[in-house]
Order: C-alpha cells, then structure tokens, then sequence
C-alpha cells in the first residue's frame, strides 16, 4: 500500500498548522479556538481554489499533498 512521505506529511501539517493560527490570530474575541479539522480543511479547500484554480500558481499536490485512490 502507498503512503506519504515524510516531507508531504510535513507539508500537510504545515499547511493546517498555517490555517489554525490565521483563524488564532484573526479572532476578534478572547474565546478560544480549538482545533478542528473540518474547519481547517473548508478553508483549505478556499485557499487551495484559489492558488490552484484561480491564480493558477501551483497545483493540489504541492500545495497539499495525498493519495491518489486507484479503483
């Protein structure tokens, strides 16, 4: 079976990492801001829309890495 490497690996969590601070950061209040995968990952795809799609600066692999499923 495939798996990633350690360097996408490295690169998925800093690319989440990234995100969880910007929304840390940006946060207007004192509440906190747990970590949430599915938050992160709905503004990962926006980011990734946007880098991949729209500026057309990279590609999903870089910015993101995964597997690709073969059925």
């Amino acid at each position: 079976m495939k798996e990633l490497t350690a360097e996408q690996i490295k690169r998925q969590d800093s690319v989440d990492n990234a995100i969880y601070q910007l929304v840390r950061e940006i946060n207007p209040t004192a509440d906190e801001i747990r970590w949430d995968i599915e938050m992160i990952g709905e503004v990962r795809d926006v980011i990734e829309d946007w880098l991949v799609e729209r500026l057309k600066i990279t590609d999903e692999q870089n910015f993101y890495p995964y597997l690709e499923e073969n059925y």
